[in-house]
């Protein structure tokens, strides 16, 4: 069921990054990990994308971060990049398994704009009393959410941030990449590790868990690329036609 919101706040939170902060349905129940179906209308044209929740809750309102490439950005990401307070967004969802869900130790790995995922986790976990461990590889110099990163670190949290890895052995990662993978997992049995990034980043994230002996079955592993994208839209358009021939 789409739901329309209004834009409560936007904050540039990196290089080409901005977190929209929307207010939040009083029926949505999403918890950070998931991602909702965004829609806007642009010259009588609509548009829609699927954004990761950024905010550790979805009480009183919801964030999503988006990535502004200048250089390959449509309508949809340059409208939200500009978007201001007061204007309305249609969200759908939440979409998504891989999710948190109290563990005691959080694991994320992400790269790119898996940063959204990542630091709603954290949050989560920090405000909830258990252990997070974040290992973000970003693709410019300046991470995203850089503010919120430090105060995880500030709060005891392992923090560890590689970016534009251009001498990377595997074009993704960094060298360190598997060591620091290694180095944050403790083994404890309610330990859980998320992967969220695009498909390069996904592989290279799950054998650097093999390395550190973990399974990555255990994981919790978003893709997102582009047949990931069309696998959400096509299941979310079967639910609108189920509902609709339900009702």
């Amino acid at each position: 069921m789409e739901e329309t919101v209004i834009v409560e706040e936007t904050q540039s939170v990196g290089p080409q990054t901005v977190a929209i902060t929307m207010q939040s349905p009083s029926a949505l129940t999403a918890e950070p990990g998931q991602f909702l179906r965004v829609t806007a209308t642009i010259d009588d044209e609509e548009y829609s994308r699927f954004y990761t929740i950024s905010s550790p809750d979805v009480d009183d309102t919801i964030e999503i971060t988006v990535g502004i490439d200048p250089s390959d950005s449509g309508p949809f990401s340059q409208y939200l990049g500009d978007i201001e307070s007061g204007s309305e967004l249609s969200i759908a969802g939440p979409f998504g398994q891989h999710y948190y869900e109290n563990s005691n130790r959080a694991v994320v790995l992400a790269g790119g704009p898996g940063i959204g995922p990542a630091v709603g986790i954290g949050d989560a976990a920090d405000a909830a009393g258990q252990e997070v461990a974040i290992i973000y590889v970003s693709e410019t110099a300046t991470p995203a959410h850089r503010t919120r990163l430090n105060a995880l670190a500030d709060s005891g949290n392992d923090i560890t941030i590689f970016t534009t890895a251009s001498d990377s052995q595997s074009g993704v990662v960094p060298p360190e990449f598997n060591d620091a993978v290694a180095d944050i997992i403790t083994g404890k049995p309610a330990e859980q590790p998320f992967v969220y990034g695009f498909e390069d980043f996904i592989t290279a994230a799950t054998d650097a868990l093999e390395t550190a002996d973990v399974n990555p079955d255990e994981a919790k592993i978003e893709n997102f690329g582009w047949y990931n994208v069309c696998r959400w839209s096509s299941r979310w358009l079967h639910d609108q036609i189920t509902i609709s021939y339900t009702i």
